[in-house]
């Protein structure tokens, strides 16, 4: 217990300015933010579901901001969290069985949750402008 400085002179962990972004990091920051995106969009979920509790007129008013742009917008950000979050999830689930650890793996299964999200929300998408008629 002699002389022994109590403040350190120099950062105890690596500063976040030194790291590398990495596509490991970025998807892990992707998820926690699908994440949150969906809290998002659960709070519109839950804002529509009061609208038609709530009668027709709260319906309308609700029905007209999802159908123009920003409501389009919004819906297709949460349906693609939606769908990420679930792919992350899956890639998540599949490395709790001690599989796809390694690290060619492990970037094959981060590129499958990027390509497979956008592709599958854009599938669903193109699939409900069809089954309504493109309205």
């Amino acid at each position: 217990m002699g002389k022994a400085k109590l403040g350190a002179e120099r950062p105890l962990s690596p500063h976040l300015q030194i790291y590398r972004p990495m596509l490991t990091m970025m998807m892990s920051i992707a998820h926690r933010l699908s994440g949150v995106a969906n809290a998002v969009g659960f709070i519109l979920l839950a804002w529509w579901l009061v609208a038609i509790a709530s009668g027709p007129e709260a319906y309308a008013q609700v029905s007209r901001f999802f159908a123009g742009i920003p409501g389009r917008v919004l819906l297709f950000l949460f349906s693609w969290a939606l769908i990420h979050h679930m792919l992350g999830g899956i890639r998540h689930l599949i490395w709790d069985t001690g599989s796809g650890l390694d690290k060619t793996s492990i970037e094959v299964f981060a590129w499958l949750t990027i390509i497979g999200s956008t592709v599958l929300t854009v599938l669903v998408w193109v699939a409900g402008y069809t089954i309504m008629g493109g309205r």
